[in-house]
């Protein structure tokens, strides 16, 4: 299996200063900072990136799933919502909600929900989390 790599740069103290995340591929590139982490700035952030990689990752789980106990999905739509929390003297992502929906023709819904939970558990990036409290949603469209 191949190896992923992204880059961070940070220039300047905590506050004032300004950063750059890049993705080995190409498909992104983009500034980040104190601003854009903790109040309304307009660049990204980790945990905006974290939650893409866990949508990205429990909507392909799912797929897999479904696909596998003969039911292929039309589409699936996930959403993250990752939550970056003061912990002790730092911060701490406490917790994240997936939300997905997904037209799968011809499942019930206890089956899709058991596929849901399932591929909530058994994603690479759920269980990279694991530490973290994460919830899910799935509604079937």
């Amino acid at each position: 299996m191949p190896e992923r790599r992204a880059e961070a740069e940070w220039d300047g103290n905590l506050r004032e200063g300004r950063g750059r995340l890049k993705l080995e591929s190409g498909a992104f590139q983009g500034p980040y900072s104190f601003r854009d982490r903790f109040e309304d700035g307009k660049g990204t952030n980790p945990e905006e990136l974290l939650g893409a990689a866990h949508a990205g990752c429990f909507s392909m789980a799912l797929t897999a799933g479904l696909t596998a106990a003969g039911h292929p999905p039309g589409h699936i739509h996930t959403t993250a919502t990752v939550r970056l929390e003061r912990a002790g003297e730092g911060f701490a992502i406490t917790k994240i909600d997936l939300a997905t929906e997904a037209s799968v023709p011809g499942i019930a819904a206890a089956d899709f929900q058991a596929q849901a939970e399932k591929a909530k558990a058994n994603c690479p990036v759920s269980k990279a989390l694991a530490g973290t409290a994460i919830t899910l949603t799935a509604k079937l469209v």
